[in-house]
Order: C-alpha cells, then structure tokens, then sequence
C-alpha cells in the first residue's frame, strides 16, 4: 500500500535528501538532522529535519527512534511514537534525549528518527452507567504477570 504524501524542503535543508527508505523491506523513512548540535548525558533536544509535509486526511507520521542510535548512544525519541497530524504543516520537528552516560554529537545531515506512516482510526465515545466485565477486570500495572 502507497500514500502520496506533499512535502516542502525548507530552505535551510535545501541540500540536504528528502526521508527515504534505507532498504526495500524496511517500514519508516529515515530522517535527517538539519542542524549539527551536541546533546549532554541525560539531556534533549528538539532536532529540526528541513521538511514540512501535507499527509492525507486520516493518517498520520509516526517518528520513532533508530535502533542503531539508541544501542551505540541510547538516544532515543522522547515522545515515542511522535505523531505528525494530518492538519499540521509546520517544520518537523524530532524530540531526542541522551539516555547515555556521555555527550552524543548530531551531524548536519545525520539519520536521526524513521518516520512510518499509518492509517487514524477515529473514535467516538459512548458514556454508560456500567462497562462489560472480564477475567482481567481493572487489574493493571503488572498484574497479568502474577502467578497462581
């Protein structure tokens, strides 16, 4: 399944390549730091990537982390999955923060995030006195995992 999505390359990105995908297989886009910074041990950051996007009414961009980064610096994407909304059209933004124990430096043009792209199902709520029962009932925070 394809979507045509419309993207702008800010002028401070224009040399930089537009998202791609890395292999055939692979599910996100990655996407590029348009700025070189230096992210401390236990900080963050908001990352610009250069690109502005109009999604289809009823999807969404996701912006995940990259393993790669998160293994080799522990950075990681602060708000797991970001969500571009469809009425957004300002410049993609990355929140990143440093998990490690030392400084991580972004390079200009660096992969930072992936983005993936995903279908918004809608929801409508429907108030009520009582809801259905269960097994599980309102256990939660680890209650699964207990034994007999």
């Amino acid at each position: 399944m394809t979507i045509t999505v419309h993207i702008r390359r800010l002028p401070h990105a224009a040399d930089l390549p537009l998202p791609g995908y890395a292999t055939e297989g692979a599910a996100g886009m990655d996407l590029h730091a348009a700025v070189s910074l230096v992210i401390p041990p236990r900080g963050r950051a908001l990352v610009p990537t250069g690109i502005a996007i109009a999604l289809p009414e009823g999807y969404e961009m996701q912006i995940r982390p990259r393993s790669g980064l998160a293994l080799r610096h522990g950075l990681t994407v602060l708000n797991a999955p970001g969500t571009v909304d469809a009425d957004y059209r300002g410049e993609v933004g990355v929140i990143l923060l440093n998990t490690g124990n030392e400084a991580c430096t972004i390079a200009r043009g660096e992969r930072i995030a992936q983005a993936v792209f995903a279908p918004i199902t809608r929801a409508i709520w429907q108030e009520v006195e009582a809801l259905p029962e269960t097994r599980r009932g309102a256990g939660g925070f680890g209650s699964t995992g207990r034994g007999p």
